[in-house]
């Protein structure tokens, strides 16, 4: 399993699970309303035995908000926008509910040497070290342990659907070459950027006076590096990323590897520059582009069996969401408007 195709797969997956909670249980035309501490703990769904609360929603989408309404949308599409994907996630969690009550109920069980191992294969495979996957991860916008979590619930699913589905997923040559010949963009040569950045974390319980304090901070990192600081010398003074003491090295990327903010920030760049402030999960963080290489185009020979591990989870995937589906039909669900 090749790294981007597995950041591309999380990626996906977080456009459906990470968008915006607060606000569920308004309208499309609704602004955000004051919270108290006992609307944080509302429940908003009823799963079988299992609840959802508003908290939960919260962390989930937390990450995608401010995504949304960055995208320079009027306000008020820029809320039908939010409020339809709302809806889109609520339904995502409660799947994610069903799946586990059935995991638990098959007794699977995936443990941390199991997910250790399964990172080591990545790593392995894409001749990372441990460094450079975590670096890989903050440039695609993704934790260490959201990205462990992602790998045991793959894990779980694969085994959750060789249990309960019977039919046998064939991924045949014609498939694994049909595919390569529909995804040009993927293995034709493209440009890949070396980049460097400097991070400054940004907790997700800070309030608003706090985390400007940190913005202020890295404003102080930009304005140094337009003087003609040297980058990498203030990553090692300034950054708190894991690559700090090597200068904020990240390494080569092509556009499609990196998070969507991180990519606009980063493409429009010329060796030597680097990008305004960018706002992240992680934190405020700012972009140097080293270098652009153009990579070489992939032969078949060569993806094939990368092409062939995501059509079997593509086609896994599909099996257990129409399986899913059948656990609906008889779940009891109920959300709490």
């Amino acid at each position: 399993m090749k790294m981007n195709s597995f950041f591309a797969d999380i990626m996906k997956k977080q456009a459906v699970y990470w968008l915006t909670g607060i606000a569920l249980l308004l309208g499309p035309g609704s602004s955000h309303p004051v919270l108290g501490a006992e609307v944080l703990d509302r429940i908003v769904a009823v799963v079988n035995d299992d609840i959802i609360r508003l908290a939960e929603l919260n962390k989930a989408v937390a990450p995608l908000e401010e995504q949304i309404r960055s995208k320079g949308l009027a306000p008020e599409k820029a809320q039908e926008e939010i409020f339809k994907l709302r809806q889109e996630m609520l339904n995502s969690l409660i799947d994610d509910k069903l799946a586990d009550q059935e995991i638990k109920t098959a007794g699977i069980v995936v443990d941390e040497q199991e997910i250790d191992k399964a990172i080591e294969q990545v790593k392995k495979a894409n001749y990372y070290s441990d460094e450079e996957l975590r670096s890989a991860l903050t440039a695609s916008g993704i934790s260490m342990s959201d990205y462990r979590k992602e790998i045991k619930k793959q894990m779980q699913r694969n085994q959750l659907v060789n249990q309960k589905i019977k039919s046998q997923i064939i991924i045949t040559e014609s498939d694994v070459t049909a595919y390569y010949n529909a995804h040009p963009e993927t293995y034709a040569s493209q440009k890949k950027y070396k980049i460097r950045n400097i991070m400054m974390s940004v907790d997700p319980g800070m309030d608003a006076t706090a985390k400007q304090a940190v913005r202020a901070k890295m404003e102080k990192v930009d304005q140094e590096l337009s003087a003609g600081a040297p980058f990498e010398k203030m990553a090692r003074a300034h950054s708190e990323a894991v690559n700090a003491a090597d200068g904020g090295k990240l390494g080569l990327f092509a556009p499609d590897e990196l998070a969507e903010n991180i990519r606009a920030a980063v493409v429009p760049l010329k060796p030597g520059a680097f990008s305004p402030i960018v706002e992240t999960d992680q934190g405020f963080q700012i972009f140097y582009v080293e270098d652009i290489q153009e990579s070489k185009g992939k032969e078949l020979s060569s993806v094939a069996d990368d092409i062939r591990q995501k059509l079997y989870e593509d086609a896994v995937n599909k099996k257990f969401q129409s399986w899913i589906k059948t656990l609906r039909e008889d779940a009891h669900i109920k959300i709490i408007q």
